[in-house]
């Protein structure tokens, strides 16, 4: 059972696999698939112009971005979501992808094109500008790698499928 805020906005084509959280004023947009057992915490968005996928067990802390389009602030093109793309030339556009079991702290933006490992974490006030390894721990403006994250969590994942307590 999904339990999605009634003071959320969700725009264009987001689908929802199961025992989905999405908190008070999260705003999805664009082309963005959930899979199951995701939380998306308050005050998150995620603009999915260009497409975001997240994976299974995902857990986005509160106040996260995800993006899939940056503007080009130089003054070379016109910026903003109300301009047609052949205006702005400068305009960045990638889809991002995460991988199950991913996590991200507070604070966290997760720029065009990026690809999140299966487990990798980031520290809270991340910015992930490149792909993060699987099962990697990050921190920082812009991110390094500052440890392995551990796998013992999945023993645990296959105990919860199973429905075992």
């Amino acid at each position: 059972m999904n339990k999605i805020s009634k003071f959320a906005q969700i725009y264009g084509n987001v689908t929802f696999g199961d025992n989905v959280r999405i908190d008070d004023f999260c705003i999805l947009t664009g082309d963005i698939r959930i899979g199951n057992n995701v939380h998306i915490a308050c005050f998150s968005f995620l603009s999915g112009g260009a497409g975001i996928e997240i994976d299974n067990f995902v857990q986005i802390a509160p106040r996260c971005c995800i993006l899939t389009g940056s503007d080009d602030y130089s003054g070379l093109s016109l910026v903003g979501p109300c301009i047609p793309d052949e205006y702005k030339p400068g305009l960045v556009k990638g889809q991002v992808i995460i991988g199950r079991h991913a996590l991200f702290g507070a604070n966290t933006v997760i720029m065009p094109g990026v690809t999140v490992g299966e487990g990798a974490v980031t520290g809270a006030f991340s910015f992930v500008r490149d792909d993060l390894e699987p099962w990697t721990m990050y921190r920082g403006i812009p991110v390094k790698a500052f440890g392995a994250r551990s796998q013992e969590m999945l023993k645990l994942e296959s105990s919860f499928m199973r429905g075992e307590v």
